[in-house]
């Protein structure tokens, strides 16, 4: 099933509209708002790395339409997806500055200046959606929310937007076993947490910004990439890869963050209405997500992406005979990894 098919064809309409603007060609706004609602007090950016019909942008899209209605026209944030101002890093250094408002982040670029949200990175560590949501709507994920509130810079919005868990893919060879890791040159996020998984694992790690990925893999600067299936498919990653093993190895997810200052302008009940419409958008974007990756692999599979199983427990027995989890218990400390095996039980 191609993903448009789920969604309204308004509410794809509007947000292809909002993507069209971006950049600032929004005279007239004003003059098409409803009768009785009043021009904006608080205008604000909604930047994402992901493609405009990704579920996290559509739902995003939807909250964003919701929260103008209910602040009567007061709080207008216009989304800007696909990198449209600039790579996770450019985006995160402007909403630190307050040149962007909001912006989702991975939890694991994140943990790049937050560390604790880099934990829900470590390979292999939640096997189901149970665990997950156990411990990033629990005490986990309560840590790393206060970890991001104490930069003093950004907070964290709403609960966590699911991107699911990551595949490998590979244009030279099927992946069914950790042997068949060895050498791929694997494009990996900027993230010490995946390079740190796939050295464990024998393969050569390339951090990249996704922006760049397509091209690194259509010019073979690199053999393969990781990415749940949603991306693998909206970033038409088929077209340039052969193969895709089904390795689970990392639970995705996109943390909404704030410019701390813009935020705080917010009046509370102005506060109040954003916060729920996201988490509302959150909650139907998971939803989404599972249904989805129940057909996106027969859908891959017809753009001729050929799919192998993985033994999770084999790459798991991989890595214990490595260093890979003592040193990432020693990486996020004792305090947030006993939060994590609360939630999935012992690691190493």
């Amino acid at each position: 099933m191609d993903q448009h098919t789920k969604y309204p064809v308004d509410a794809r309409r509007r947000l292809m509209l909002k993507a069209s603007v971006a950049g600032g060609v929004t005279a007239g706004f004003a003059a098409i708002l409803p009768r009785g609602v009043r021009a904006a007090e608080f205008t604000y950016k909604f930047a994402t790395a992901l493609d405009a019909q990704h579920p996290l942008n559509l739902r995003a899209s939807e909250a964003l339409e919701r929260i103008r209605a209910a602040t009567n026209g007061r709080v207008d944030i216009r989304l800007f997806p696909a990198n449209q101002l600039g790579s996770d890093a450019d985006t995160l250094s402007q909403t630190r500055s307050g040149a962007v408002e909001f912006m989702t982040l991975g939890h694991g670029n994140l943990g790049n200046y937050v560390k604790s949200s880099g934990i829900a990175s470590v390979g292999f560590a939640f096997t189901n959606y149970d665990q997950v949501w156990k411990a990033m709507d629990g005490p986990l994920g309560a840590k790393i929310r206060d970890d991001i509130s104490r930069t003093g810079r950004i907070v964290a919005v709403g609960g966590l937007w699911d991107n699911g868990f990551r595949q490998v893919t590979s244009s030279s060879r099927p992946v069914r076993t950790p042997a068949d890791l060895a050498g791929l040159k694997l494009r990996v996020p900027p993230n010490p947490a995946y390079t740190a998984l796939f050295n464990a694992l024998g393969a050569g790690p390339t951090p990249l910004n996704y922006n760049e990925l397509y091209s690194a893999l259509q010019t073979r600067v690199v053999d393969g990439q990781e990415n749940p299936l949603a991306l693998i498919n909206t970033g038409k990653f088929y077209e340039v890869q052969k193969y895709c093993g089904l390795t689970n190895h990392i639970w995705d997810g996109f943390w909404t963050l704030a410019n701390q200052d813009a935020w705080n302008r917010l009046p509370p009940d102005l506060q109040k209405i954003v916060a729920a419409e996201l988490a509302r958008s959150v909650q139907e974007q998971r939803t989404d997500i599972a249904a989805l990756s129940k057909s996106l692999q027969a859908d891959l599979s017809k753009k001729g992406l050929q799919f192998s199983q993985v033994d999770p427990a084999a790459f798991r027995s991989a890595l214990a005979k490595t260093r890979f989890y003592a040193d990432m218990q020693e990486k996020f400390g004792n305090e947030n990894w006993s939060l994590l095996e609360q939630a999935v039980g012992k690691l190493g």
